[in-house]
């Protein structure tokens, strides 16, 4: 899968601690920008039709195996057959050994060849999970980030209405803030969010009248986390005396960031409401809807009123790593 976004070839010789054999010009230079990785079976066996040379290719023990069935003449023609395809970077698993004809058709072909001790199966899986979240389609928005009882709760509103104040109060309860004021936001599958903030204001808040802190520093490391998903949209708004808000929770809430639909629920704002007990409480008040109970629904049960009831199917919290 193409996607608009990057990642430089040295953030995954970084993060896999990948052995460089060949390496035409800096890694810095080299980007990868599909998400997709491959075996190059067929194409070793001279079928390119369909083949993405966009893609990183894997080269295994089953590869080095099926190439060594063949004399030396067949070898170096399938070998150049391949490379000739310029792949923007060719990986030995298992630490292989690397064949004359393979280094000189990467060095000729001016194609990165790089080798890991890892075995093919878990690299592949590992790379793979990687480049989704490296690549993945992302948005950033105005809002704070911050994990309330495992849950991720984005904080949405207009500035002063009070996110950045609550997101302290609810760290110094115990609970650990992602972001504040920017929140980039990554679709990493087709089913999950996660939120993480924009490394040079990371563990940064700003606070009015106090100014900047640097929450890591004040509260510990505790207090910070680099990434985490986003189950839960909370708006906060000032309070609207010709507003009806929500007081039963049956309506179930959404909004939509990148295609995908997040429970949410709007909290008015006023003097007296201690927005980090509320919020916490709706974190916990969303953990038991996605294991299947409403409070709001077991009321209703109870006084007979089973006809305004939706019934609230269990969400497997496992598919949201699909």
């Amino acid at each position: 899968m193409k996607t608009p976004f990057s990642v430089p070839l040295s953030r995954i010789m970084e993060e896999f601690a990948l052995e460089s054999v060949v390496m035409p010009k800096e890694p810095e230079d080299i980007y990868i920008s599909s998400a997709e990785v491959n075996r190059p079976g067929l194409q070793l066996n001279g079928y390119f039709d369909y083949f993405d040379n966009d893609r990183i290719q894997i080269l295994g023990k089953s590869e080095n195996s099926f190439l060594y069935e063949f004399d030396e003449d067949e070898y170096v023609r399938r070998i150049d057959a391949f490379m000739q395809t310029k792949p923007p970077a060719v990986i030995i698993t298992r630490s292989l050994p690397i064949s004359d004809a393979l280094l000189e058709a990467a060095k000729r072909e001016e194609v990165p060849l790089l080798r890991t001790e890892d075995a093919t199966s878990s690299f592949l899986s590992a790379l793979i999970s990687f480049l989704n979240v490296q690549l993945a389609p992302r948005v950033t928005r105005h809002g704070v980030l911050i994990e309330v009882y495992g849950e991720g709760i984005l904080l949405l509103g207009e500035s002063g209405v009070g996110k950045s104040e609550t997101a302290i109060e609810l760290v110094k309860r115990g609970h650990r803030l992602i972001a504040d004021d920017a929140v980039e936001i990554r679709r990493v599958s087709s089913k999950s969010l996660v939120g993480s903030a924009p490394e040079n204001i990371r563990h940064f808040i700003e606070l009015r009248g106090i100014g900047i802190i640097n929450a890591r520093r004040i509260f510990g490391m505790g207090a910070i986390k680099l990434t985490e998903k986003i189950d839960m949209v909370i708006n906060l708004e000032q309070w609207d005396a010709n507003k009806v808000y929500d007081r039963m929770g049956l309506d179930n809430e959404t909004t939509s960031i990148l295609g995908l639909d997040v429970p949410s629920v709007t909290i008015p704002v006023k003097p007296g409401r201690n927005l980090a007990v509320i919020i916490e409480v709706a974190a916990m008040n969303n953990r038991q809807k996605k294991m299947g109970y409403n409070a709001a629904q077991e009321l209703l049960e109870k006084l007979g009123m089973t006809d305004q009831i939706t019934p609230v199917k269990p969400v497997n919290e496992w598919d949201i790593y699909d």
